[in-house]
């Protein structure tokens, strides 16, 4: 078959990428659908309904799961035995019984018949999914009515800013004054080491350090307020928050029901950057993603993290191989092409001859691995200095760059990134560049071609070719020794380092988790390899 796309790329080349992406994520999908964590199930707890927490802010699951576990293992789940003490005992709802075992008067047990157990959590599991399906209805509902039949949708790429003050009750006018000023998404980022918590804090709060606290309540007031914006400004205003680290499927069930639209979700993040367990995080991840898939919402992954610790051009190669790796993990968990938020960035050291022709190839070739994937595309953060008139220069080279290769989504750069928090001057001024580069470029990616035998199209030959050489090692050796060898983001991760691996528990024959079965049999499954054209790129959400 004759090369495709503006650079090039010879099919064959990227059919051989993904046989191995899905050859090496083989054992690691084996290894999550043979094992659960405390995560999953409490997150199981989560979608029946179970909510709330004691006095010193211990959730409900917390208790629940932990008093399951000490009496008869998680080996079987927390179904079976949660939902026979539901029907055997005077307790009449979840919340009862988790606070009578939180006093020790509950006993638990694996029942010898276990069909009506099983039967009981498989109703409240499918009435929690079907909240999220509620939810997701609304979404489609509001994406119709926002824009008004007059006004157009935003143009792409989508703008996305952060807000992150700790405290919720700043962040709300904070995001819907982004909103007003153009922001497209709004990303409420999580307070500083939440991703180590094993439990996920109840209610609105205000004192989160670097950031929000990730709670239904936070995620509840956020979402309302953008409705607000978006019905005051005609158009749809998505929300993101962060689906990783201990909590990763706690936090996802939060976010489907309630209706967020976005959210970080890669367990290579929490593994590299917060030294979380392998084992664990994968697991979790797995179950994660098949809420995500429900609900709708679009994932977005950390390849971009690499390049703040290793060389953005030495190792461009390691992102393309995530990528693909994080794309056969998502479709085996029923996301699709369009739910798929590929992460990457703009972080080749400005200094280096050409940057700005390398940053595009390396764009471009992300752009043509993925067409029908909303890719977000992180500005510069690791060469921006106290000279914010370059940083404001090279912003405007990361939107540029961003427009002239057809990104999905542009995380807007500051000018202040290497001195403090942005302030809301900054973040005006980040949205003034980013619109007048947008505006002014409008469709410039139909008219960008690279020349067939230049340097933008050798650059991204070469880095593909790497890529499928790194994923032959990988296949072979595997991914878990891959990262302990510290391939992604220079760090070292073993196997069996790390927090949470306490938290790993393996199936045993006859584990029940309705949600997973459910979400197992209706959620779509592409098959591996498979990735849509051009003409179907959407972004969903």
């Amino acid at each position: 078959m004759a090369p495709q796309g503006k650079l090039d790329l010879d099919p064959e080349v990227v059919r051989t990428a993904r046989r191995l992406a899905a050859q090496a994520a083989e054992p690691i999908i084996r290894m999550a659908r043979s094992h659960t964590t405390v995560s999953v199930e409490r997150a199981l707890l989560r979608l029946c309904g179970l909510t709330g927490a004691d006095d010193e802010g211990r959730p409900w699951v917390n208790h629940l799961t932990d008093a399951v576990r000490d009496q008869v293992g998680l080996e079987h789940g927390v179904a079976l035995p949660v939902w026979d003490a539901l029907l055997d005992g005077p307790h009449r709802s979840l919340g009862d019984l988790a606070r009578a075992a939180a006093r020790g008067r509950v006993s638990f047990r694996l029942p010898a018949d276990t069909d009506a157990a099983r039967a009981a959590a498989s109703d409240a599991a499918r009435a929690g999914i079907a909240r999220i399906d509620r939810r997701r209805a609304e979404r489609d509902a509001l994406l119709r009515e926002l824009p008004a039949p007059d006004t157009a949708d935003p143009p792409r790429p989508l703008v996305y800013l952060i807000v992150a003050t700790g405290d919720i009750y700043e962040d709300i006018p904070q995001a819907q004054a982004a909103a007003r000023e153009g922001a497209d998404v709004v990303a409420v980022i999580r307070s500083t080491g939440q991703s180590l918590l094993d439990f996920v804090p109840e209610g609105a709060t205000r004192e989160g350090y670097a950031g929000t606290y990730a709670t239904r309540e936070n995620f509840r007031l956020m979402r309302a307020a953008l409705d607000d914006v978006s019905r005051e400004l005609g158009r749809y205003v998505r929300l993101t928050n962060y689906a990783s680290g201990l909590c990763m499927p706690e936090i996802a069930a939060l976010a489907g029901l309630e209706r967020l639209d976005m959210m970080l979700n890669d367990c290579m993040y929490g593994i590299i950057f917060r030294d979380i367990n392998p084992r664990r995080t994968f697991i979790d991840q797995r179950f994660s993603r098949q809420i995500h898939a429900r609900a709708g919402i679009v994932i977005n992954t950390g390849e971009d993290n690499y390049l703040t610790t290793a060389d953005a051009v030495d190792a461009a190669h390691t992102v393309i191989v995530s990528q693909l790796l994080n794309e056969r993990f998502g479709h085996e968990a029923g996301l699709t092409d369009a739910q798929l938020g590929l992460g990457h960035a703009f972080e080749i050291d400005p200094t280096v001859p050409e940057s700005f022709r390398l940053e595009l190839a390396h764009a471009q070739l992300v752009r043509e691995l993925f067409p029908a994937a909303p890719l977000k595309y992180m500005p510069p953060t690791k060469h921006m200095t106290g000279n914010i008139f370059a940083g404001y220069l090279l912003d405007a080279f990361f939107n540029l760059a961003g427009v002239m290769t057809g990104q999905s989504i542009i995380l807007i750069g500051m000018m202040t990134e290497g001195i403090h928090t942005p302030w809301l001057s900054d973040r005006d001024l980040a949205l003034e560049n980013v619109r007048y580069v947008r505006d002014a470029c409008g469709n410039i990616a139909e008219d960008f071609r690279p020349r067939p035998d230049g340097m933008l199209v050798q650059r991204a030959k070469r880095v593909l070719s790497e890529s499928v050489d790194l994923l032959a090692r990988i296949a072979d050796d595997g991914l878990l020794d891959a990262i302990a060898e510290g391939t992604f983001g220079v760090t070292r991760r073993p196997p069996d380092g790390g927090k949470g691996l306490d938290g790993v528990v393996p199936r045993a024959d006859g584990y029940v988790n309705p949600a997973i079965e459910i979400l197992d049999a209706e959620n779509p499954h592409p098959a591996a390899g498979v990735t849509a054209g051009p003409a179907e790129q959407e972004v969903p959400a």
